[in-house]
């Protein structure tokens, strides 16, 4: 992608007009298709290192060439989840990296990667659910940078505890991150230097319910930006048993502000989807999910469609 995160333009010949102050939902992200009627399109392997897939990975289309990393472990092992990499050429048909897992030096899960000014950003929980980030000039040799630092509004560190499914934005030399805190709101936090991230406020922006869909967790996936306005994927559940997880998505100007869409969740099946991620593949969105296995769901097409 040319930019740090999936930065779109999309001109909706019949999209719904924006009434005035009213934020709208256009129809390409609210109205998804399974492909070949569910299948996934990347599971974990019978043996093997990655006989177990963990909640979020993350596609991009860099050129001709799909990307995919993904977090696994041995299958019922207490082992730290290492890091997969995988490339296609249609973004349906996968084919690992021989040289996996390409991190094995600590606790990796919960990923997402963008591309800024040739090198690859990996935002990921570590240890204790904590977020850090690891650097690549070529998205398989990663070095990590540590955790985050995280700040409060008046600069001192936020309490102790977890902040994961980190989910970073840049734009206009700012990086925007947002984390949650076990899954029971959404913070967000800036960085102009990627060292010390400070809180916009230090209440959470999003947070769980009312509806049932995400009364009990909620944790945010992906940004992205359409005419102006800015979208988050999130996933969320709520009080039913065993549990169910749901693909939301809201809307915000400012990335502070956000308003949950009224026809949530997104996807309507019995396969436990989470962890959404959108690609664009130049004709339609693609939105992929990623809980345990891969699997892709396709938006109308489009038209015309112009990346930043």
């Amino acid at each position: 992608m040319g930019r740090a995160a999936l930065l779109l333009v999309v001109i909706f010949s019949w999209a719904v007009p924006v009434q005035s102050a009213a934020r709208y939902f256009p129809h390409a992200l609210t109205h998804f298709s399974s492909y070949q009627d569910g299948q996934p399109v990347f599971t974990a392997v019978e043996r093997g290192w990655d006989e177990e897939l963990r909640e979020r990975g993350w596609v991009i289309k860099d050129g001709d060439v799909y990307k995919l990393w993904y977090s696994a472990r041995r299958k019922g092992s207490d082992e730290p989840f290492q890091l997969g990499y995988a490339t296609s050429a249609d973004g349906y048909h996968w084919q690992r990296f021989a040289g996996n897992p390409v991190f094995d030096e600590g606790w990796i899960e919960d990923i997402m990667v963008l591309k800024q000014g040739g090198r690859y950003y990996m935002f990921a929980e570590g240890a204790g659910d904590r977020a850090q980030l690891l650097l690549s000039d070529d998205g398989i040799r990663w070095q990590s940078q540590g955790v985050l630092d995280i700040r409060k509004v008046n600069g001192q560190p936020i309490s102790r505890g977890h902040y994961g499914t980190p989910t970073v934005w840049y734009e206009k030399g700012s990086w925007w991150l947002f984390y949650e805190r076990d899954d029971q709101g959404i913070w967000l936090a800036r960085s102009t230097d990627l060292r010390v991230w400070r809180n916009i406020q230090d209440e959470a922006i999003i947070t769980t319910g009312p509806e049932n869909y995400d009364a009990e967790l909620i944790a945010l996936n992906q940004i992205i930006k359409i005419a102006g306005r800015y979208y988050a994927l999130m996933h969320g559940s709520g009080s039913g048993r065993p549990r169910q997880w749901n693909i939301i998505l809201a809307v915000s100007d400012d990335l502070v502000h956000w308003q949950k869409y009224s026809g949530n969740p997104l996807i309507d099946s019995d396969n436990n989807d989470s962890s959404g991620i959108l690609v664009n593949d130049g004709q339609r969105l693609r939105l992929y999910t990623m809980h345990e296995k891969v699997r892709v769901y396709l938006s109308p097409l489009i038209g015309r469609l112009e990346s930043q």
